[in-house]
């Protein structure tokens, strides 16, 4: 069944490539009005072109998502190019790896404090809305531990627990919360394309835990997120949905 979102206005964090991009597009395609950010300009306009190719309204803003003040600026200026907003995605991730202070630094700020302060920014004009709602980008690193990347799956965690605290705390208000939990995807210049291209072990072992023989695709992920943000999913709040192809199953 297709998915509708005419007349929806749509805020993605982080929405210039891969999952986001997607994500973008996905809304787009379905009649919505889009708004996307993130750091690089380039890219973000090179986005913000293709959203505007489905003929509906497209707006774009560079924004650091580590920064409070830029996210409430970025949020501010697209309400008003949208005319309000119905639904944000906070798809953006510092990638923090390490476990040093660099590492949870990157990770708490963007990953956890970007999906709080956008959702408080937005809360306003989620309130305003008819059937307002977040989904927001976890991972399946939160579901288990990792020597790799312990601040990177720590902070997931952290969006997941969030999840269920915002959607207990905004049902009075009619708002939905979900989150997302991808696997490993794979898109052009993205991280797991790196590390095929460099022949790396660790894509290796990831592609054998996988029975399907290959890594997912931005593009059913972002299938996931447009059912949570739409009418189908109605009575869904406070769920993370795993979209690994089966990842988990196996590692």
């Amino acid at each position: 069944m297709a998915l509708d979102f005419t007349g929806r206005r749509v805020i993605v964090c982080g929405g210039s490539r891969g999952i986001g991009r997607s994500t973008a597009l996905g809304f787009a395609a379905a009649g919505a009005a889009v708004s996307i950010c993130a750091r690089g300009a380039d890219t973000l306009e090179t986005t913000r072109r293709e959203i505007a190719g489905f003929g509906h309204q497209a707006h774009a803003g560079v924004c650091d998502l580590a920064s409070a003040d830029a996210i409430r600026a970025y949020i501010a200026d697209a309400a008003s190019a949208l005319g309000g907003v119905d639904i944000l995605v906070n798809n953006a991730s510092g990638f923090g790896m390490t476990d040093d202070a660099a590492g949870w630094s990157a990770g708490f700020n963007v990953d956890v404090m970007a999906v709080v302060h956008a959702s408080h920014a937005a809360l306003p004009h989620l309130e305003k809305a008819s059937n307002g709602c977040i989904v927001s980008v976890s991972s399946i690193s939160a579901y288990r531990p990792s020597m790799r990347s312990a601040p990177y799956a720590a902070v997931k965690a952290a969006v997941v627990q969030y999840t269920t605290s915002q959607a207990m705390a905004l049902a009075p208000k009619g708002i939905r919360v979900n989150a997302v939990a991808p696997g490993s995807i794979e898109f052009p210049g993205g991280s797991w394309e790196k590390r095929r291209e460099e022949g790396s072990p660790v894509y290796q072992a990831v592609l054998n835990a996988i029975k399907f023989g290959r890594l997912g695709t931005p593009e059913e992920v972002a299938d996931v997120i447009l059912f949570l943000a739409s009418p189908m999913a109605r009575w869904v709040t406070g769920q993370t949905i795993t979209v690994d192809g089966g990842q988990l199953l196996y590692s």
